[in-house]
């Protein structure tokens, strides 16, 4: 249940069976359910179910990616200060290029306010498409993606913040810090239940992140940051099911589950800058960012990649769905023709993305098997000679 390769099959059929029934007869009754209203109003949140998955239970695989990005930071391939740049380096390269892409070609036009909807990765996605078509790719590389997906979604985030959010509430955001920091103390102190103690302050932590307007899934990035790297692995270990097998396959369900649009005239620029934002925009960036930054390193710090390892992971970034589609819906919240042609071209492009980057991964992970093999036949022919 600790595979990441089944995790991330079971994920993309979940995602497949969601995208053919909301496009089915059965699409507008699942679209609803996915769209039902809780009533929470008592404790101050409106919230739908497909928001549950989205912004709750995938909180929870953010977690897990916060465990293991503190753990690299702390002492693995990214302990090193200069390592870590890299990957930020490159995700602020894959967020500008796309946007710059859009803004071009939607400049003066009213779709300009979408400038950031091909700044996103989707982490769960672009991890599981690794998960599939990389073996053989070195181990820096899923290391490099995730780090890449977790900055890249915190600048989209705050992106969202400044830009699209209007209820902003500072008060709510510094009973976030307090919260994150009395987690802190919970947990370097000697209490007996530790899954309690992370259960309550997780909610409590998503809840005050929530109120104050902020995508509260960055709470379960705080939380899995403020672990102490000595425990990442372990609690890791114990999560890490409950996200392979139920997390990400309702997640993917519910974000994939979108009606291909249909458009009332031609192809606007909205959709050709998000198309080619997340199919060729982030891997320029992403690409030629990393091997810069990484090049610049001396020798003895550098990631062990090169621009052919960079190109499919750069590609796979190009995975927009949920919060580009999220942030699709907060631009054109008023104009069904703009939303419709960013949805498709959300779609498409990450669907372009996907295919090509799982197609490169595969000739790349084989051209790295067959290496290991060569450089594993002369150490057997030594041994039988010693022998």
């Amino acid at each position: 249940m600790k595979s990441e390769r089944n995790a991330a099959m079971i994920m993309m059929t979940a995602a497949m069976i969601g995208l053919v029934l909301a496009n089915s007869p059965f699409g507008e009754p699942l679209l609803d359910a996915i769209a039902f209203k809780l009533n929470l109003e008592l404790i101050g949140i409106q919230i739908t179910v497909g928001h549950v998955v989205s912004d709750l239970f995938l909180a929870v695989f953010f977690f897990v990616a916060g465990l293991e990005l503190k753990y690299e930071l702390k002492s693995g391939t990214l302990s090193s200060p200069k390592k870590a740049m890299v990957p930020v380096i490159a995700a602020s390269a894959g967020v500008i290029v796309p946007s710059a892409i859009y803004a071009y070609l939607n400049w003066g036009t009213d779709g300009i306010i979408g400038w950031p909807i091909p700044a996103a990765t989707d982490i769960a996605f672009a991890l599981g498409v690794l998960a599939i078509f990389g073996r053989g790719m070195p181990s820096a590389a899923r290391i490099f993606l995730l780090a890449l997906a977790i900055f890249d979604d915190l600048i989209a985030i705050s992106i969202i913040a400044i830009f699209y959010t209007t209820k902003l509430d500072p008060a709510w955001l510094i009973a976030s810090a307090v919260v994150a920091a009395a987690f802190r103390y919970a947990e370097t102190s000697k209490f007996a239940n530790k899954w309690l103690v992370r259960a309550v302050f997780g909610l409590v932590l998503w809840y005050t992140i929530y109120q104050s307007g902020v995508h509260a899934t960055v709470a379960g990035v705080i939380l899995g940051i403020l672990i102490p790297a000595v425990r990442a692995h372990t609690v890791m270990n114990k999560v890490q099911p409950a996200t392979n097998f139920f997390i990400l396959p309702i997640f993917a369900f519910t974000a994939v589950a979108v009606v291909m649009p249909t458009m009332a005239g031609d192809s606007h620029p909205v959709f050709f800058g998000i198309f080619f934002g997340l199919a060729i925009g982030k891997v320029v960036g992403i690409s030629i960012a990393a091997v810069i930054a990484n090049q610049l390193l001396a020798q003895k710090h550098r990631l062990p990649l090169t621009v052919l390892d960079f190109i499919p992971l750069g590609l796979l970034a190009g995975i927009g769905f949920t919060v580009s589609l999220l942030i699709a819906h907060l631009a054109f919240i008023d104009d069904r023709e703009l939303y419709a042609q960013a949805t498709l071209g959300i779609l498409l492009g990450s669907f372009v993305a996907m295919s090509l980057g799982g197609a490169a991964l595969w000739f790349r992970g084989r051209w790295h098997l067959s290496r290991k093999k060569k450089k594993a036949k002369p150490a057997r022919s030594k041994t039988r000679s010693a022998k």
